[in-house]
Parts: C-alpha cells; sequence; structure tokens
C-alpha cells in the first residue's frame, strides 16, 4: 500500500484536479519543461564562447611515451620514432662507366648481407650499380674496404672502386682490402694506384689443378690458349686476334663458371691494337659485361708483358675508357685513370 500510495501522490503533481486548477508542483514542472526561446539558447552559447576565448589557454601535459613532433618550415615528422634508424647516406660514383654505390659504413650502422647487396645493387628495384662499396673502419690503414658484386657475393679487389676511394675520402689513403692494403692518391688526370704484386702460381689464381698459367693447357671452342694471373682477385686472359669477332656474351659465363675455376674468374678478352696499346673487354665474375674493370686491364697488362707482346707502361683501352698500367717483373702493378663523383643521396636501409 506504501508503494501505491506514492504513485498516487506523483499523478496528482503532474496532472489537473477535477476541477480544472493547476497545482503549483504541476506549475513548476510545466515551467520547466517549456522550450526556451531561441534567443535565449544564442545569449548562453555566446557567453560560453567568450568565456573560453578569455581564459588563459590550459598547458597540456606532454606524454613521455610519445615523440615530440613540433611543425617545422622543410620538417619532416615521421609518424613513428623508428623510422629514421636505418637511414644512411651514400655517393654514385664511376670509374670509366664501371658504377659504384659507396657507404660509409665507419660508424658500424649498416649491416651488409649478400642479400642486401644485391637488393641495392638491382637497377630496377633499387639504387643500381655493378658493386657496392662498404667504406669501415681499419686499425692497418686509414680504411677499409669491402666489395661486393651484383649478385650479392664478396670479393677481394676492384680496382675502379679502389681510384674512387681517395675522392670519397678528400684525400690520399691506404685501404686494406681482402687482397691486401693498396696505396691511393689523386694525381693529374685522375688517381693513382699501387695494386701490388701479381701471382701467378695455379694454386694462387687459384685453379682446380696444377698447370703452366702463362700458357695454359685449356681452351673454349675456338679461343686461343689463355694466361692467368691473380692481382688480388682471379684473371684469365685470351689475346685474339679479331676482338669484334668474339661472341662475349655467350663465352664469358661459360668460362666464369668452369670448374677449373673453383672460385670462379674474370675472363678477360684483349686485343693488341698498336705499341703499348692493348684493347680490352671484360666479363666481370658476378656482375657480367661492365664498360671498365681495373683489375682485368692490370692482369691483362702483365700478361702480355709475361708473353712479350709489348713494354710497359701501356695504355689499356676499355668500352668506359682509357686506364695505364705499369709493371716491371718483381716490381708491383701502377693503374692510374679517372674516377668520377656523380651525386650523393639518402637511403633506408632497412627496406633493402
Amino acid at each position: 500500500m506504501g508503494r501505491m500510495a506514492r504513485k498516487t501522490v506523483h499523478t496528482r503533481q503532474t496532472t489537473k484536479s477535477p476541477a480544472g486548477e493547476t497545482s503549483p508542483a504541476s506549475v513548476h514542472i510545466k515551467r520547466y519543461l517549456r522550450p526556451m526561446d531561441v534567443s535565449g539558447y544564442r545569449a548562453i552559447e555566446i557567453a560560453r564562447l567568450r568565456a573560453r576565448l578569455s581564459a588563459p589557454p590550459a598547458k597540456a601535459q606532454a606524454d613521455p611515451r610519445k615523440p615530440s613532433c613540433r611543425l617545422r618550415p622543410l620538417a619532416f615528422c615521421p609518424p613513428f620514432p623508428y623510422m629514421r634508424s636505418h637511414m644512411g647516406r651514400f655517393s654514385k660514383m664511376h670509374g670509366l662507366g664501371n658504377d659504384f654505390v659507396v657507404i660509409d659504413a665507419r660508424d658500424g650502422a649498416v649491416e651488409m648481407t649478400a642479400a642486401r647487396a644485391q637488393a641495392i645493387a638491382d637497377r630496377h628495384a633499387g639504387i643500381g650499380c655493378d658493386q657496392l662499396i662498404l667504406i669501415g673502419a681499419s686499425d692497418r690503414a686509414d680504411v677499409s674496404m669491402r666489395i661486393f658484386n651484383a649478385d650479392g657475393s664478396e670479393v677481394e679487389a676492384c680496382g675502379n672502386a679502389t681510384r674512387c676511394v681517395p675522392l670519397f675520402m678528400g684525400r690520399d689513403v691506404l685501404i686494406e682490402t681482402k687482397a691486401g692494403l693498396l696505396d691511393a692518391k689523386e694525381v693529374e688526370g685522375g688517381v693513382s694506384v699501387d695494386m701490388g704484386r701479381p701471382r701467378f702460381d695455379w694454386d694462387a689464381i687459384p685453379l682446380a689443378y696444377a698447370m703452366d698459367t702463362l700458357t695454359m693447357q685449356a681452351s673454349w671452342e675456338d679461343l686461343p690458349a689463355p694466361a692467368a694471373v691473380n692481382v688480388g682477385n682471379p684473371h684469365v686472359i685470351f689475346f685474339c686476334d679479331d676482338l669484334d669477332a668474339v661472341d662475349i656474351p655467350r663465352l664469358g659465363p661459360i668460362i666464369e663458371n668452369d670448374p677449373l675455376f673453383p672460385e670462379r674468374v674474370n675472363v678477360n678478352f684483349a686485343q693488341v691494337a698498336g705499341d703499348n696499346h692493348l684493347r680490352l673487354i671484360v666479363w666481370e665474375r658476378g656482375a657480367g659485361l661492365t664498360r671498365a674493370c681495373g683489375t682485368g686491364a692490370c692482369a691483362t697488362a702483365v700478361a702480355a708483358i709475361r708473353r712479350k707482346l709489348m713494354i710497359g707502361p701501356m695504355t689499356v683501352s676499355l668500352p668506359g675508357g682509357d686506364l695505364v698500367i705499369g709493371w716491371t717483373p718483381g716490381g708491383t702493378i701502377r693503374m692510374t685513370g679517372p674516377a668520377t663523383h656523380v651525386f650523393d643521396g639518402e637511403a633506408d636501409w632497412s627496406r633493402f
């Protein structure tokens, strides 16, 4: 009964009496529910807006978990703080058209793998180059140099890349490579590099079995008997009567991957073009046809002197231009030629 009584009282407060009179409680309720004039709403909103504009701005508490991102002219503000963690600079360089991506990795920030080198060297989906050059720190020289072919394989030496290092560093440098220490310095007309002493023993090339490396007892189709020289990396050299008649794109990969060469080999096709002048086209191990090969020019010049075809120094003409090579038996090879800086760039190495 108590609940029913309370309900009856509530009903009386919200309804008219039988006489048609309205109770004070119902008057209060009706006044509260009456729609407000539009002008009243507008006055309230204007008052609120004035109060908001006149109040001092509240200082937002910075969330220490989120990176600060302020607007600055011409500044890129990444949505994620880790996006810059793998960014690094590189230089595009070349020696007679044999082109390189050169990366300064002396701070150890770049971890290079065969797959990453191959991706960077890709001319369609990467930066594009014949070889990738990684400049590192050294305890034995000014810098160290690692060389990756376009197929991702790491090799011991690259003459054209070696000439680019002084230009990249801005000074003469002693360079530590897998082939030994190389002294490179800028001279009139380019860069001169002491490429070290050549090696001729069959197991130093290396070959699969013992053989005379001056005139090898091996043949491929109609090619003449070649010579073999190691100038920090392995080379086989064919002296041809007519260089233009040789099907180099077909024969190059066959010889490069022949079982006679357990570490594969750089294949050089040369022709005597005059006194102390050679024409040369090189099928490079792991890179294919290139416009120039510095170690190939060195190996071919040494083989020509050993066969008494000419004396040094000599000019070696490659599709990309000329190199001057000097060598005397028992001494080191001196290579001189141009090096060119093309442009600098920045890349996110984590994307490769």
